[in-house]
């Protein structure tokens, strides 16, 4: 597999909104098929390495869906939005502001405890397995955009898992990656156990 051939038929499989945020990078000396850093505020880029070698094990389906996975999930981490634990932070800064003018060191540590507290609940929402499971869902709804059916997306992805975990020579599947194996067998119609509403 020529990795720059690939990386063309991957940017148009991706929607045109990442384009200019997401990057494919070829790493061929990690041992992951697919890795992604956590992405930072402050990192306008949100490469995404492949390991071009491993890669081509995987179907075609297999590499679209587990491609726009890892997109959906570097572009539904939010840092900025409205929120009430970015509102936090932002009182937590105001407040360390206006008492670092008066001097006031208990109210600076208070405030700053308080925005620490708020970006590190931020930081566990961006890291859940909830937003796993929503970059699932919408890798498969882009999936649909591009040819696959609705179970055909979530078969491919629940299966491009899988061999992931294969070809990496892993003995299983972590605990986030069986949440979500079951909830892709109950999209594809594979279990009729799917995640309860309240997870």
């Amino acid at each position: 597999m020529e990795p720059n051939v690939e990386i063309r038929r991957l940017l148009d499989v991706m929607p045109a909104s990442s384009r200019m945020t997401t990057k494919i990078v070829s790493k061929p000396e990690q041992p992951k098929v697919i890795q992604a850093s956590f992405p930072l505020p402050w990192n306008r880029e949100r490469p995404i390495y492949i390991n071009f070698d491993l890669w081509r094990r995987l179907t075609k389906p297999q590499r679209d869906l587990l491609l726009l996975q890892m997109v959906s999930w570097l572009t539904g981490v939010k840092w900025f939005k409205p929120d009430v634990y970015q509102g936090v932070v932002l009182a937590g800064l105001l407040g360390g502001l206006v008492e670092s003018t008066q001097s006031d060191v208990v109210g600076i540590a208070v405030a700053g405890g308080l925005s620490a507290i708020a970006l590190t609940r931020i930081w566990r929402i961006n890291k859940s397995q909830e937003s796993e499971l929503n970059a699932d869902a919408a890798a498969i709804r882009i999936g649909q955009r591009r040819g696959y059916s609705e179970v055909e997306a979530a078969e491919h992805l629940l299966s491009a898992i899988e061999a992931v975990a294969k070809i990496e020579g892993r003995s299983g599947l972590n605990f986030t990656e069986l949440i979500r194996c079951q909830n892709l067998r109950a999209i594809a119609g594979l279990s009729p156990v799917g995640m309860p509403k309240s997870f």
